[in-house]
């Protein structure tokens, strides 16, 4: 399906969507409002302005006035009523959410929100010029009946207010009159210091609708409004219902964010009591986000501080409360920056590698290299693999940055062999990889093109990539077994140790994880019990475990003379860490080839290899 808008403005991802929205919209207004027009005409009316409406919501950077616009003119195409307003708030908030996905997108559902605060601001106004309009009529035509009309006027108006500021399903005020009163609150006019936005979310709600339909899933919200409704503080000004499942509750005269939290963590507890539908028992948990601050604060970025903080909770595990801060939040916009920066960043050849010695223990020599990704980032300098690996597996750019390193990687050891062949270099392969259909025929491709043996090329993969040896995984590491290329498990023994995959896998090696070097704290022996084993003991076992299994093992992490000397006492056989060199560019670890050969070459004695760590 082709991503390009169609002739009203609309992607084509969003269409099916759309369509059954406006088709769910035309029938409110029909069931609300009497307007004397063709089915097919009030369809075309409200087309244009479904898309007028799905164009703000994507549109950016926001527009002013959309959501303002809108409502005015659905006033203008005859359907001003208030009960037409309330079946279009009713409609764009059950479907449109979902037909645009702002479910998950905070910055879209903010903005639709906002849109429908404006669109109920618009059609008040424009009804309320349409009633002035009609008045003048009734006043021309009979001023004696000015009393009656002002009054019914009057009447008309508080309706209209209620319908424009309340919840239809559970009476709860509305993100309208929520947005009005924070507002308020913060004018230098009040008498009030601070105030806190309490932002509730009930988790996997969607489930419920699923499962139960949507007849349960209101009569669960409208029980969660009142039970949050009942809730007592004289702190409380106003309980909401903003949107679908969410609920926020706004706390007057706060002292600090305590004072807020601790009305939010009483309502979580309330909502975590089980309720009951039609005989039925529904457990159900919610998540909370809290912002505090001053009234010289913008209501509105209050509003926002708590949505992300509700985001945080939801990402955090659900069923918790997060409280907004600022240093998270920094964090976060700045991870969002460094993976909207990455794409163009791989296509300008801004990642590198960097090379970490591996020696073998036993004789101290240059046995291979670690390739480790970096990032020249024009602004920040060079970066770790640390803040920016994980946003690349999040995204899927890992797929492509992995390929791209790999052949770095492969190249740069192609060129070693001329002075110091059968050095293997070692490459991380992400579960993304590992999941792509054709990664050993990748492999193959890059180890053809960089003319580097299979044999000297080593793919470090993690315990979880092979927790299910099952599928593309397992096929994948088969096909590269196959192709000669040596497979070992990084960060062996923190991770979902499986032994009988490790029985089965196609392994080269292990490395065990740095943690494992270090020494730890021996247990309390208890009179007559065992003697506990050593931290020699527990490494021994391991190194011997690989052996028993024909893998050769490696260690990491280590830092000291004294540690390379434990380590290899133990058997194992090789060691990477800081005591035998860091991460440096590729030049540097070609000096130390260089340097060696060239002290071979002056005595066949020497058996430490000149490593960078050392020639510091």
């Amino acid at each position: 399906m082709s991503d390009r808008p169609d002739a009203d403005g609309i992607d084509d991802r969003y269409r099916p969507g759309v369509d059954g929205f406006v088709t769910a919209w035309a029938a409110a207004l029909h069931r609300a409002h009497y307007v004397p027009i063709t089915a097919g005409q009030r369809h075309r009316i409200v087309s244009a302005l479904a898309a007028r409406l799905v164009t703000a919501v994507l549109a950016d950077p926001a527009r002013p006035g959309d959501g303002q616009r809108i409502g005015a003119d659905l006033v203008a195409a005859g359907f001003g009523s208030p009960e037409a307003l309330g079946g279009t708030i009713a409609v764009i908030g059950a479907r449109l959410p979902g037909a645009l996905g702002a479910a998950a997108d905070p910055t879209r559902a903010t903005r639709l929100n906002g849109l429908l605060a404006e669109l109920a601001a618009g059609f008040a106004s424009a009804a309320h010029d349409h009633s002035l309009r009609e008045q003048d009529t009734v006043r021309l035509a009979a001023l004696a009946a000015r009393t009656q009309a002002e009054e019914a006027l009057r009447v008309s108006e508080a309706r209209f207010r209620r319908f424009a500021t309340h919840d239809q399903l559970t009476g709860l005020p509305n993100l309208t009159r929520f947005t009005e009163e924070l507002g308020r609150l913060c004018s230098a006019a009040v008498p009030v210091d601070r105030v806190g936005v309490c932002c509730f979310d009930v988790d996997d709600f969607a489930a419920v609708n699923d499962v139960l339909g949507h007849q349960v899933g209101d009569l669960l919200l409208r029980e969660i409004a009142h039970r949050l409704a009942t809730l007592t503080d004289p702190r409380i000004g106003l309980v909401a219902r903003l949107d679908s499942d969410r609920f926020a509750i706004l706390v007057r005269d706060t002292t600090c964010a305590e004072d807020a939290i601790k009305i939010a963590d009483r309502a979580l507890a309330m909502l975590a009591a089980p309720f009951h539908v039609n005989d039925t028992e529904v457990p159900l948990t919610a998540s909370a986000g809290v912002a505090e601050g001053s009234v010289a604060d913008d209501g509105a970025t209050l509003l926002r501080d708590s949505e992300i903080a509700l985001h945080w909770a939801k990402a955090d595990g659900k069923a918790t409360l997060r409280r907004f801060d600022q240093d998270r939040s920094a964090a976060d916009a700045a991870r969002y920056r460094l993976s909207a920066a990455m794409p163009a960043a791989l296509h300008r050849g801004e990642f590198t590698a960097a090379y970490q010695p591996i020696a073998a223990l036993r004789s101290g020599r240059l046995a291979g290299v670690e390739a480790l990704a970096r990032w020249r980032h024009p602004q920040l300098g060079l970066l770790t693999a640390a803040r920016f690996i994980d946003l690349a597996e999040h995204t899927g750019l890992v797929v492509a940055l992995g390929r791209h390193l790999l052949e770095q990687a492969c190249r740069q050891a192609g060129e070693w062999q001329r002075i110091q062949p059968g050095l293997y270099v070692s490459v991380n392969v992400s579960v993304r990889q590992l999941r792509q259909n054709g990664l050993a025929g990748e492999v193959a491709q890059i180890l053809d093109r960089t003319g580097l043996p299979p044999h000297l090329l080593q793919l470090e993969v993690t315990e979880q990539a092979v927790i299910d040896l099952t599928g593309v995984v397992a096929e994948s590491l088969a096909a590269l077994m196959t192709l000669g290329v040596r497979i070992v498990i990084d960060d062996f023994g923190i991770g979902y140790a499986n032994l009988a995959n490790l029985r089965s896998l196609p392994l080269h090696g292990l490395k065990l994880d740095a943690s494992l070097t270090r020494p730890s704290a021996q247990p309390v022996r208890r009179p007559g019990a065992r003697r506990p084993g050593t931290d020699d003991d527990f490494l021994g076992t391991v190194v011997s475990l690989g052996h028993r299994l024909g893998l050769v093992v490696t260690a990491e992490g280590i830092e000291t003379a004294q540690q390379a000397h434990r380590l290899a006492a133990t058997g194992c056989d090789n060691g990477q860490g800081w005591h035998f060199g860091r991460p440096v560019p590729p030049d540097e670890i070609t000096a130390s080839i260089v340097a060696q050969r060239d002290l071979d070459a002056v005595s066949r004695d020497t058996a430490l290899p000149v490593l960078p760590a050392q020639q510091r």
